[in-house]
């Protein structure tokens, strides 16, 4: 019988079990896909060392009557689905208030000043440095008015936090990104965060790391789930799997799964699309649209294009208004070529109300535990917070902080 089963194979999930067999635990990681298949697959690559502050509701007149009227390019919002996201939203909305919301930071840069020392191990370990370029990414800016808040709001964060970064002025910028087909008023380069060609590619080297230190990946459906009288167990191709502990990481199939256990998890889906260009000519470094939240990135498939985020059913038919918006923007800066898919990718990012993720025990039942919630941070935030899961279950490591992330919080 293994000691513990990890329940996805996403990033999250992944670096559990490699943080839990750290420990000496014997571990079954369990997926009815392969590793980095699904979310972990779809995110822009960038491992966030420079986002101490998580994404907020816009509370301002301004970007709310945008919103509501789709003016933007940011969220993009589903009527039919409105009484899915309308509750979780509300809750988002109130913890991005400006008191609850430096609380919420202060918790948030503790997790995001780790992530890429977590990361380098592993990357290291799992003969990933091919996949990684340590230059950081760019912000940038077509309108004054927008450079100058860029600005701003860097320095803030610089002299809050002590984010490296460097603002880069028109010229500079030009001479940085010789492929850029238009004039820009500047750039914010933020220097901390590493890139990643292969987000996907990542997530299964680390996972055949798992597996060459003597853990076990099998296919297996997560829904099954059950207690069992040696405390926990699931079916899998290979058989039935039992432990005594389980590790819930199913990112935006974790409230589904818990559901059946009794508790309403008040997930808030964000949507998020991408698709593959080749044949034209890529930034230096991963490049952020501020004005149309558009991004692309070099990867190792072609130049990803990506978009904000959309508040829908969570198995809603693909809506491109948003995605064809962030092509022609980024084609406005760079010679994309011609796609590679013919249909582009989606998936939801698992985002809790209050922007923290969800770590520690089930209180509810003996050998449940929780890992998942991440929203934008899963990639970044993966080895960070499965570090702070495999300290809690076996004793160890700073309970203060894991408290701060538990479900009852």
């Amino acid at each position: 019988m293994a000691d513990c089963i990890v329940l996805g194979a996403g990033m999250v999930g992944v670096s559990t079990a490699l943080a839990l067999q750290a420990k000496g635990r014997s571990v079954v990681l369990v997926d009815r896909r392969g590793a980095g298949e699904e979310t972990s697959y779809g995110n822009a690559g960038i491992i966030q060392g420079e986002a101490v502050e998580p994404y907020a509701f816009p509370r301002d007149l301004g970007s709310m009557v945008s919103i509501a009227l789709k003016r933007g390019n940011e969220v993009n919002w589903n009527l039919t689905s409105l009484p899915n996201w309308a509750a979780p939203v509300l809750r988002y909305f109130r913890h991005s208030s400006p008191a609850r919301y430096k609380t919420i930071s202060q918790t948030y840069s503790q997790l995001i000043h780790r992530a890429t020392a977590d990361h380098a191990p592993l990357i290291q370990a799992s003969g990933s440095d091919n996949l990684i370029q340590r230059e950081g990414f760019r912000q940038v800016f077509r309108t004054p008015k927008r450079m100058e808040e860029g600005a701003r709001t860097a320095e803030r964060l610089h002299e809050a936090y002590g984010v490296g970064i460097s603002i880069e002025t028109a010229s500079e910028l030009k001479a940085a990104e010789p492929n850029l087909r238009r004039d820009l008023q500047g750039a914010v380069r933020w220097t901390e965060p590493w890139t990643c060609s292969s987000p996907g590619g990542l997530t299964a080297n680390y996972a055949r790391l798992f597996e060459e230190r003597g853990g076990r990946f099998v296919s297996g459906d997560a829904t099954t789930l059950e207690q069992a009288a040696s405390g926990w167990r699931v079916k899998t191709d290979d058989g039935v799997i039992e432990a005594s502990d389980v590790v819930v990481a199913l990112g935006p199939w974790s409230p589904e799964l818990l559901k059946r256990f009794n508790y309403r998890i008040p997930m808030l889906f964000k949507r998020g699309y991408h698709r593959h260009y080749h044949g034209g000519k890529s930034p230096t470094v991963a490049i952020m649209d501020a004005e149309n939240a558009a991004i692309i990135a070099p990867m190792i498939a072609g130049s990803r294009v990506l978009t904000g985020a959309e508040l829908t059913h969570f198995d809603a038919a693909p809506a491109l208004r948003q995605l064809n918006r962030a092509e022609n923007s980024i084609r406005e800066l760079f010679d994309l070529g011609e796609p590679v898919e013919n249909e582009p990718w989606w998936g939801n990012r698992p985002c809790m109300p209050d922007m923290l993720p969800v770590v520690g025990a089930a209180r509810r039942y003996k050998g449940l535990w929780f890992n998942f919630g991440h929203g934008h941070q899963g990639f970044t935030l993966g080895p960070t917070t499965a570090a702070l899961l495999a300290d809690k279950m076996a004793g160890e490591g700073d309970n203060a902080l894991v408290d701060r992330l538990s479900l009852e919080r």
